[in-house]
């Protein structure tokens, strides 16, 4: 599946100073103190400064699924669609994705990324195929929005290269696995 993150996971650990008693705790993912960090104290959307920050590697991994009918999944098993190799194709489309994130996300920093590993899988109990991405780099900030786009244009791009015999495909679940590196360490999904 996914090359193994060396060293142990060790559970996410709460922030070291607690917030305010009158701040409210904020949303899950919120920074410590309950404010979210893409936004300057008065209200405007910035790009977070992470020059003070160490450069440490870091490494997220995301996934997502898409839902189909039973022929369509039998298609792609077999080789069958008109446009080509549904999952290869996909794969790359993924690994471009990561590598083009800040194209995408207004906010989102520019990274010397150094790995982007693709897995797709067809799941016929769903049917459908899961898109696994993990990310890697050596430097200041996350990888988890180039994770969760490279996800996203996978399945994206297996709903492209399916649309004409299936409409009603659904991508589903996209979402964070795990994070590894940086000031607040690793987090892994429950």
């Amino acid at each position: 599946m996914h090359r193994p993150i060396d060293g142990p996971v060790a559970a996410p650990t709460p922030a070291s100073t607690p917030p305010p008693t009158d701040a409210p705790a904020g949303p899950p993912g919120a920074a410590a103190g309950g404010h979210l960090t893409h936004f300057d104290a008065a209200g405007q959307a910035h790009m977070v400064d992470v020059g003070a920050k160490a450069e440490t590697a870091r490494v997220a991994r995301a996934e997502g699924l898409i839902r189909m009918q039973p022929a369509t999944w039998q298609l792609i098993a077999r080789g069958g669609a008109k446009k080509g190799d549904v999952l290869g194709i996909a794969r790359i489309a993924a690994i471009q994705a990561a590598k083009r994130t800040p194209e995408l996300i207004p906010l989102a920093h520019p990274l010397s990324i150094t790995r982007v590993a693709v897995e797709l899988e067809l799941l016929e109990a769903l049917p459908g195929v899961r898109c696994t991405a993990q990310v890697e780099t050596f430097g200041r900030t996350g990888v988890e929005m180039e994770a969760l786009t490279a996800v996203q244009v996978g399945l994206l791009t297996v709903y492209d290269m399916c649309k004409a015999v299936d409409r009603g495909m659904v991508i589903e679940g996209v979402r964070v696995l795990e994070k590894h590196g940086g000031k607040s360490g690793d987090w892994v999904a429950p």
